[in-house]
């Protein structure tokens, strides 16, 4: 062995484990992505509107108590949450086939299943992304958000082209089962973990008083004395971008370009493709450009991969349009790889144990408080403007928040 490797720790046992709880749920994750939108478009009758509707149900409680939860899961051990949340959401999904069968289901009932289900995985998003320090060491904290990143990859993949066989041969509302499944499993693994010792939770009486002032704490520490403003804003502004994105995808795939469920997963799966290279490569790549080159160079991949999607409308309908959707896809799944796994090691490796639920709800309650407030717009500017107005619009806000970055110091920042 050489010294070079020899030099690199293996990631401990602990999380080793959980990352499998990760892998499986973020595949049956992926496939009910797809089977939800077709849902709502195919089986349902939807359009972009109701699409932006959905994705904003998934995401409001992030806005409405978002930074209340990170304050109580900070004051709680993570990996209980963790394994109550995780069967929640098993529950919850299993409601959509439930209704279907009985004949009930209806685009309001599918929008309450998927709002409970986001507010589960509010509280789950909490726990799990701050008990990841909990298991790895700091300085290794990049490799192990790359890890889950490549499994999040894999699953991306995977799944889609999944999800679109199992629509065509028993329907979107019966693979959404597979998700259900994948987060039992992910509950039973984490609550088997080997290792693990969390600090005991915090048993002084909570008024709503010092709720309030927690809160205030982790919000100040995002936007104050923490050094990562600048990367919030910008993330804030890439979400912009993404909600649009997420919104017209799918209506686009359908109603312009003409493609079926197999053929959407499929481009999905190359978008999987991408994320996956882009997980392998990020911790070369942050090593020769550093932590804030790679981000950059990851939202200006992301702008690119916009236009080439736009392209697609040039193309003809069916596989051919599939496939310049397929290239851009591509070139955006690469992005989103590349960048994550530096974007949650920076904030963690600067952020106090304390203060980690905090830290990630309050980046994240806001994150989708954007796509809360974008998408409907979105589906509503989609069906009246028209598919290429709204991806020129996303290539041109992945640009700016990739500029906001480049022309500051964060350029030049390194999570070490």
């Amino acid at each position: 062995m050489s010294p070079e490797r020899a030099a690199v720790p293996a990631l401990p046992r602990a999380f080793r484990c959980f990352w499998w709880g990760e892998a499986v749920s973020g595949f049956g994750n992926a496939v009910t992505g797809l089977a939800l939108q077709t849902l709502v478009v195919v089986t349902l009758g939807g359009t972009a509107v109701q699409v932006g509707w959905l994705n904003a149900a998934r995401w409001l409680p992030y806005l409405v108590v978002g930074l209340v939860v990170g304050a109580l899961v900070d004051r709680v051990r993570r990996r209980p949450v963790m394994v109550a949340t995780d069967l929640l959401r098993a529950l919850l999904l299993a409601l959509v086939p439930f209704a279907w069968a009985l004949g009930v289901l209806s685009l309001p009932l599918l929008l309450g299943v998927v709002l409970a289900f986001g507010a589960a995985s509010l509280v789950n998003d909490a726990a799990s992304q701050s008990f990841v320090p909990r298991l790895v060491p700091r300085p290794s904290l990049q490799r192990a958000h790359a890890r889950l990143d490549g499994a999040a990859a894999v699953a991306q993949t995977a799944g889609p082209a999944v999800a679109g066989l199992l629509v065509r041969l028993v329907g979107a509302p019966l693979a959404v089962l597979v998700d259900a499944a994948s987060y039992a499993f992910s509950a039973a693994v984490v609550a088997s973990l080997p290792d693990v010792v969390e600090p005991s939770r915090v048993r002084d009486r909570l008024t709503a008083r010092d709720l309030a002032g927690q809160v205030v704490e982790g919000v100040r520490w995002v936007y104050g004395r923490s050094g990562l403003a600048r990367l919030a804003v910008a993330t804030h502004v890439w979400f912009v971008a993404q909600a649009v994105l997420l919104v017209v995808a799918a209506p686009y795939a359908f109603l312009r370009l003409h493609l079926s469920a197999l053929q959407l997963g499929l481009v999905y799966a190359v978008a999987g493709v991408g994320a996956l290279v882009g997980a392998v490569v990020s911790t070369a790549v942050g090593r020769r450009v550093g932590t804030g080159g790679a981000i950059v160079t990851a939202h200006l991949t992301s702008a690119v991969g916009a236009l080439v999607m736009l392209a697609a409308l040039a193309a003809s309908v069916g596989w051919p349009g599939a496939a310049v959707l397929a290239a851009g896809q591509l070139l955006h799944g690469w992005a989103m790889g590349l960048s994550n796994s530096h974007e949650m090691s920076y904030r963690q490796a600067l952020t106090p144990d304390a203060l980690q639920a905090r830290t990630n709800t309050t980046m994240r309650s806001l994150n989708r408080a954007v796509v809360v407030v974008v998408s409907p717009l979105a589906g509503l500017g989609a069906d009246r403007f028209g598919y290429g107005w709204a991806l020129g619009a996303v290539a041109a806000v992945f640009t700016l928040s990739g500029m906001l970055l480049l022309l500051s110091p964060f350029r030049r920042a390194r999570a070490g």
